[in-house]
Parts: structure tokens; C-alpha cells; sequence
């Protein structure tokens, strides 16, 4: 696997993997018709847009890594009861 398939495939670095997936999933069961699935891509979109502004947020405190490993994005989604997007 190339490189940078395996580096959107590891959890660490990809907090949306799962968005990823059901995108993928839907354009297939829907014979890549993109409107069927907008949901799907708007919750990706959702998901993406949380999880930068969380990144600049830690950038801006000086924290590293700048993006939460997977251990710490499931204690930061705890605290809501939902995930937020």
C-alpha cells in the first residue's frame, strides 16, 4: 500500500475515517450518483471542519501533536453525548 493510503487509513492521523467510508459505501450502493449521498459528504465535511478547528486550537496552546491521537479524540467525543457533526 502507498504511502499516503496508508497515512489516510491510520487512525492517528484520519480522525474521519469512518465519514470516509460511509461516503465510499453510499456512492457505491447508489451506482455513484453524488446526490443520493449528500449527507454522507456534508457529515464528512462536518467531521473535517471539527476536527481542524480542534488541530488550530492545540496549535495556538502549543500542544503537540497538533492533531489528537484516536485515544484522545474518543475522550474529547465523551464529552459530548453525540459526536458534534
Amino acid at each position: 500500500m502507498p504511502g499516503n493510503v496508508r497515512k489516510l487509513r491510520d487512525e492517528d492521523i484520519n480522525p474521519c475515517i469512518e465519514e470516509t467510508d460511509a461516503s465510499k459505501k453510499c456512492l457505491e450502493a447508489n451506482n455513484y450518483n453524488k446526490d443520493m449521498c449528500s449527507y454522507y459528504f456534508l457529515r464528512y465535511k462536518m467531521c473535517r471542519k471539527f476536527w481542524n478547528n480542534i488541530m488550530v486550537q492545540r496549535r495556538r496552546n502549543g500542544v503537540r501533536p497538533e492533531m489528537p491521537t484516536a485515544n484522545e479524540r474518543k475522550e474529547i467525543l465523551e464529552e459530548y453525548k453525540e459526536k458534534p457533526y
